[in-house]
C-alpha cells in the first residue's frame, strides 16, 4: 500500500487493531492484505464479493472494494499499486 487517508485503517493495516469497526475487523483486515497484495486493479475483480467498482461524483478517479453493505475501502490506484486508502462507512 502506497499511503493511507485514514490513520484508523493505517493503524487497522499495520497493527491489526481497531476500536472503531469491531464488528468487521477479520474481514476488513483480509481485504486490506488484499489490496495490498494486487498488482494490478484487476486482482482486485475476484473474488466476485469484492464487487469492485469505478466511483463516480465527488468520489471520480477512486475505487470501492466492498467489506459489508454498509462499508467499503476507498482507494485511488496508481501505478504503484493502492493510494489513499480508507474505510468508508457509506450509509
Amino acid at each position: 500500500m502506497v499511503s493511507f487517508k485514514c490513520v484508523h485503517t493505517r493503524y487497522l493495516f499495520l497493527q491489526g487493531k481497531t476500536r472503531l469497526w469491531p464488528s468487521i475487523k477479520s474481514v476488513a483486515e483480509r481485504k486490506l492484505a488484499m489490496l495490498d497484495a494486487a498488482t494490478s486493479i484487476l486482482d482486485l475483480r475476484s473474488p466476485p464479493g469484492n464487487r469492485l467498482e469505478a466511483l463516480d461524483g465527488s468520489r471520480s478517479g477512486q475505487y470501492s472494494v466492498r467489506i459489508n453493505a454498509q462499508f467499503r475501502i476507498c482507494f485511488v490506484w496508481s501505478i504503484n499499486g493502492p493510494e489513499d486508502v480508507e474505510i468508508v462507512d457509506y450509509h
